[in-house]
């Protein structure tokens, strides 16, 4: 287990910031950790890289306990904050070298230049930082939390301020890491976390309200999908309540129907015979689940 936390607890006076929260990630995972603005998260993040004490509960970290240990714990994890702190003064080049002596490495020059390659500095590396849009102080950024090749990456927010292409080019960098190391990551771009996660963690005002697989997720508990279906002719409602596990049937034309179910492959084969067998034209027919963003909105809106 490459991070597990039990029961932990931050207060701030009487405000609970983090309540009681536990979860487990695994290597090979890359896991969403999303909640409104305030939630938690950052807080959370920080207590597991070092830079906070919890006031309860316990965490390990590769096997090491987070209170206990908090050098050797910073050696296996790459953080990048969302605040992403940095020396603007410095040359690109000259702070990448400057965190990999922090992290005594033994062969400085070939570390930088490996991870500014990763995380597609190239361009701007002979720049200084404070010359640097935002977007490319956040590769900066990643690239620092990259360079030691550490077991363990804490990201909260990665792609804040980076323009679509961007987005993608990172994106795939947290992919690739995400095949041998633990990725734990935050962000308000909800397509990014679709797109780069198996399974979503969300807290709201400290409490863990989900953790699950995305699919999982998506599907809900009875009716989480809708399959559509367009006929040729004017169909019979009735006729499409009839069908095993479908929930609910809106009618949205005399020829065009949506069907609730959490079955949508059985739905849509069903669909198929009932055309044969009634001599019918099927125009269209798709699937729609809940999108993140709608469980997300649930979950925090309670």
């Amino acid at each position: 287990m490459s991070i597990e936390v039990s029961q932990l607890l931050k207060q701030y006076g009487e405000q609970k910031a983090v309540n009681g929260v536990s979860f487990k990630v695994n290597k090979g995972e890359i896991v969403g950790f999303l909640g409104p603005n305030g939630a938690g998260k950052s807080t959370t993040m920080k207590i597991i890289t070092g830079y906070l004490q919890a006031d309860g509960g316990k965490g390990t970290v590769c096997g090491l306990d987070i209170a206990n240990n908090p050098i050797a714990i910073k050696k296996k994890i790459g953080y990048l904050p969302e605040a992403n702190p940095l020396y603007t003064e410095m040359y690109v080049r000259e702070y990448l070298g400057f965190v990999a002596g922090i992290h005594q490495l033994k062969d400085v020059k070939a570390a930088v230049e490996k991870v500014i390659a990763l995380t597609g500095l190239t361009v701007e590396s002979k720049k200084k930082i404070g010359q640097l849009s935002k977007g490319y102080k956040q590769r900066v950024g990643l690239a620092a939390a990259l360079i030691h090749d550490p077991e363990v990456l804490i990201l909260d927010e990665p792609t804040s301020g980076l323009d679509p292409n961007q987005i993608i080019e990172i994106r795939n960098v947290i992919k690739q890491q995400g095949q041998d190391k633990t990725v734990l990551f935050s962000s308000h771009i909800l397509q990014e976390v679709e797109a780069i996660c198996d399974r979503v963690i969300i807290i709201n005002k400290g409490n863990i309200v989900a953790d699950d697989k995305l699919v999982n997720l998506q599907k809900g508990k009875q009716d989480g999908h809708v399959v559509i279906v367009e006929f040729k002719e004017a169909v019979d409602a009735a006729l499409l309540k009839g069908l095993n596990e479908v929930t609910r049937v809106e009618e949205l034309q005399a020829s065009h129907f949506k069907l609730h179910t959490s079955n949508p492959d059985a739905v849509r084969k069903q669909l198929l015979s009932l055309a044969i067998n009634h001599n019918l034209n099927i125009v269209s027919l798709q699937t729609e689940g809940h999108s993140l963003e709608e469980v997300f909105r649930t979950l925090t809106n309670k």
